[in-house]
């Protein structure tokens, strides 16, 4: 139904996390605009304006400014622009058209290939300065500049009007990409995605003669900019200009106050965080806990389900962590919410005689300590706060990383999880940073159309995130590999990738992978376009050909002008 008009111990347990939320996202951290808040907008935070600042290879900070949180990543422009006002980007936009320079743009740093920071970067527009969060009053609207990362704007738009939206786990993902590539997390089955309650976008594009228009689209149907807005709410970072501000209000939301105009977060939630040990853990034992979390998610995918307020993350961690993992939040005032925990940790356990534990923090040399033995009630922020910032790996920028994705939309069949299990307990691999991670999807998500939205794969009940971390550079080629053996083998039938089916429904625009981009790796015949947008890449194609019909915003998977 469209609903718009027209070891283990927690750091190890939680990592990549962050990446699942959305995140991590990911895809690229920002596309911005120019203009000022509206006179008498209402202000919780707010930037001063000292911009823009041209960084060069001249300048002290130079390093810490040309590389992504993905340590494999590092450029070495020409400059870096650092603004902190939306009214700088347009000049900076201009001078670089007309010089024919390469303009990339970071948010938050966190896209997980080489689209921000690549040897063709010449300017890289960073906006981790702009980061306001505020009420405006000319859009009804809550503002949040394109720099602001999440758990910022959760804590402000929380402190000041007891709302949120329902964004990414890792506390520094920038808005600029997470929000453009459909973001997600905790309050996925709950409040849909972070793009089911965007109302507006402004951003700064380039015409054909280069001049530089600073553009506000919205999602009303007679806004002849709509579209610009429809791109933004799915299509991807760096495809059509700079988001410089992104403007929220959920659909039917009425009046003016600022208190009505976004979801309320649960007061409090019930967290667990139990694991299985791997050294107990037989392959039949694991086949079937896969095939549980994905059965109880096909099943309780509607947006009505009572089971909407549960939002579980299995993270299967390679055999070397120790354990098996899983963290569940469930809103605390939902009906039976104690109830709904129990059937659904009763429900992972179904055939499973391996004993659940208790997660674990290892002290040093001390033994390892009780975490969470029973589900703790927490305030919701605090909870959001914990399971976004208490794992030092979810933001470590000396790792480095590869990461693949999939959609699911039915169970496993028995050869995909057994070809997990088989690469997850190879003992040519030691590194308890690897993980598979199976994340929430369906409730609320499930009850916008596909074409609603550019973020199309509204039929899913969950997610799947490769993330696989390690120190040096000499190891990039084994755990790479890795990456591509344990996926590829896992959809084997479908020519090595999670091809639109009945079983599995493509992959995640913000964990974006260059592989698919290869015939190789991605031996299916389906484009990596189609399994990011389906059948909604026409529609961004057109919308590319309207905003930037020279193609000046580009990266390796950026949305293709038509026929190219």
């Amino acid at each position: 139904m469209s609903q718009y008009p027209a070891g283990m111990h927690r750091r190890r347990f939680l990592i990549g996390a962050a990446a699942a939320g959305g995140a991590t996202a990911l895809g690229l951290e920002g596309t911005a605009v120019a203009a000022d808040p509206a006179a008498g907008a209402t202000a919780v935070a707010t930037t001063s304006t000292v911009g823009p600042v041209s960084v060069t290879a001249a300048d002290q900070q130079y390093p810490d400014l040309v590389r992504a949180l993905n340590a494999r990543y590092v450029a070495g422009p020409e400059s870096v622009k650092v603004i902190d006002s939306p009214s700088q980007v347009a000049p900076i936009l201009t001078e670089a058209f007309k010089s024919n320079k390469r303009v990339t743009i970071r948010s938050g740093g966190h896209c997980l290939e080489d689209f921000v920071y690549n040897s063709s970067t010449q300017i890289v527009l960073d906006l981790s300065n702009m980061n306001g969060v505020y009420y405006e009053p000319a859009k009804n609207a809550v503002c949040v500049e394109a720099g602001a990362t999440l758990l910022d704007v959760y804590s402000k738009l929380y402190a000041a009007w007891g709302v949120t939206i329902p964004g990414g786990i890792c506390y520094s993902v920038g808005m600029g990409g997470h929000v453009s590539g459909g973001g997600w997390g905790m309050l996925v089955r709950r409040n849909g995605l972070v793009v089911d309650h965007l109302y507006a976008v402004e951003v700064v594009t380039v015409a054909s003669d280069g001049t530089v228009r600073t553009i506000h689209a919205t999602r009303e149907p007679t806004d002849p900019n709509r579209e610009l807005w429809w791109a933004h709410t799915g299509g991807g970072g760096g495809n059509f200009g700079v988001v410089t501000r992104y403007y929220f209000r959920s659909p039917g939301a009425t009046g003016t106050d600022p208190r009505g105009l976004l979801p309320k977060p649960p007061a409090e939630v019930l967290f667990s965080a139990v694991s299985w040990a791997w050294s107990d853990l037989t392959k039949e034992e694991f086949v079937r806990l896969t095939q549980n979390y994905a059965s109880w998610h096909v099943a309780n995918i509607g947006p009505d389900s009572p089971n909407r307020f549960v939002t579980s993350f299995l993270l299967l961690n390679h055999r070397s962590n120790g354990q098996i993992g899983m963290v569940t939040q469930v809103d605390a005032a939902a009906p039976n919410a104690q109830q709904l925990l129990n059937d659904y940790l009763t429900y992972m356990n179904q055939g499973i005689d391996t004993p659940q534990g208790a997660l674990t923090e290892a002290m040093g040399d001390v033994a390892p300590m009780p975490q969470f033995a029973q589900p703790r009630r927490m305030p919701w922020l605090q909870a959001t706060r914990f399971a976004g910032t208490t794992n030092p790996q979810l933001n470590d920028p000396t790792l480095r990383a590869e990461y693949k994705s999939a959609y699911m939309k039915a169970n496993f069949p028995l050869a995909q999880s057994e070809a997990l299990y088989k690469h997850l307990t190879r003992t040519d691999i030691d590194n308890p940073k690897i993980n598979i991670q199976l994340t929430p999807y369906g409730g609320k998500a499930n009850a916008v159309a596909e074409a609603d939205t550019a973020a199309p794969h509204r039929g899913a009940a969950f997610k799947m995130l490769w993330s696989v971390l390690w120190n040096e550079a000499s190891d990039d080629a084994k755990y790479i590999a890795w990456t591509r053996e344990s996926y590829e083998e896992t959809y084997a039938s479908t020519g090595g990738v999670p091809v639109p089916n009945a079983v599995t429904d493509g992959c995640y625009v913000n964990y974006p992978d260059a592989d698919l981009n290869d015939s190789a790796r991605n031996r299916s015949g389906v484009p990596w376009s189609t399994l990011y947008y389906k059948g909604n890449y026409p529609r961004l194609q057109e919308a590319k050909k309207k905003y930037d019909p020279k193609n000046f915003f580009r990266h390796a998977q950026s949305v293709q002008l038509p026929g190219a």
